[in-house]
């Protein structure tokens, strides 16, 4: 049970904790109160109470648990104002007072619980790069590329000035320029671009291969609003295999006039996969593959069993695949 008057607290003690039972508010009469709430193993601080300011008070209407922490910050002295002496003086107010001080606090509450919701599902939700901020991206750049990029005679890398990025980003896209500068350096790191420091801050950027981004952004777009039913997504887990598919699949062209088709003896690239690559591909891996309709049905003949797929749009959409689980992988940092 709280005890009226003033109560002396150290620096670094707890007032009291989140989860504890409310039966006071208190006065700060000198030093500071930090209200603290705990995240993980962290803990953040929402505000820093000084003098004169009153904290725990909202519990007074309802009896509920402390929803956070308060702790003093420097050495400090709170006046405690027990709720059981308080409720003696509140059954004296006139009940259209009471009426509005007990409506008042819900609507606090409610107000604070809304912004806690929305806070949260901001958190979970807020990503560096959803879906559509890549094609958004991209597009920009390729945009901006196309209209603006200077080549140099002996190069196909195109030249962009970086300001003329930001101002597509923010002025016309009304986009965060944070968000497109990780986006650079996310396309760096991969070598498909390089960011060239000039002075006074400024930038160029060098695509080394406008038609590789051009070409992401289109097929993402695409595959972003086709039908949920009829989107054929590729596992991260499934990279391996398909470049190992089309390591094996570049040996041995079906078609030789349009070099489209290639088919892979799983048997083979099973004994030799570990030697080849460094990794073991087995002939089941692929049966994953094949209900996606990403390869054909698997086929016996004498030498082994063999399977058949589109070289050409295999090569052109596992690096597509590759720089989407890149991309997200900032979201996981």
């Amino acid at each position: 049970m709280a005890k009226a008057g003033p109560l002396a607290l150290q620096k670094d003690q707890f007032l009291f904790r989140e989860g504890d039972e409310s039966d006071a508010m208190y006065v700060i009469k000198s030093g500071t109160i930090a209200i603290t709430k705990a995240k993980g193993a962290a803990e953040i601080v929402l505000a820093e109470l000084k003098p004169g300011e009153m904290l725990g008070e909202m519990a007074f209407f309802d009896n509920r648990t402390r929803s956070a922490s308060a702790k003093a910050t420097t050495s400090s002295e709170v006046i405690c104002l027990p709720f059981s002496a308080l409720h003696a003086q509140f059954k004296t107010f006139p009940e259209w007072l009471k009426a509005m001080v007990k409506t008042v606090n819900s609507h606090l509450r409610e107000a604070n619980q809304r912004i806690k919701n929305l806070e949260t599902t901001q958190n979970s939700e807020e990503k560096v790069f959803t879906p559509y901020l890549m094609t958004r991206y991209s597009a920009i750049l390729s945009l901006v590329a196309h209209k603006y990029g200077t080549t140099k005679a002996d190069s196909k890398d195109v030249t962009i000035p970086g300001y003329l990025i930001r101002d597509y980003t923010i002025q016309l896209f009304q986009e965060p320029t944070n968000k497109m500068q990780k986006f650079l350096e996310t396309l760096g790191a991969q070598k498909l671009l390089t960011i060239e420091e000039l002075s006074e801050g400024q930038q160029n950027i060098i695509l080394h291969n406008i038609d590789f981004l051009f070409g992401f952004f289109e097929w993402y777009n695409r595959f972003l609003f086709s039908k949920p039913e009829k989107r054929v997504v590729v596992e991260e887990r499934e990279l391996p295999l398909l470049k190992a598919l089309i390591f094996y699949g570049e040996k041995f062209i079906t078609d030789r006039d349009n070099k489209e088709v290639a088919e892979v003896n799983l048997t083979n690239m099973q004994n030799d996969s570990m030697k080849d690559l460094g990794y073991l591909v087995k002939v089941e891996d692929v049966d994953g593959l094949t209900a996606k309709g990403l390869i054909s049905e698997k086929t016996t003949s004498a030498n082994g069993i063999l399977t058949k797929f589109n070289l050409v749009e295999m090569k052109t959409r596992v690096p597509y695949w590759e720089l989407v689980y890149t991309l997200e992988k900032v979201n996981r940092k």
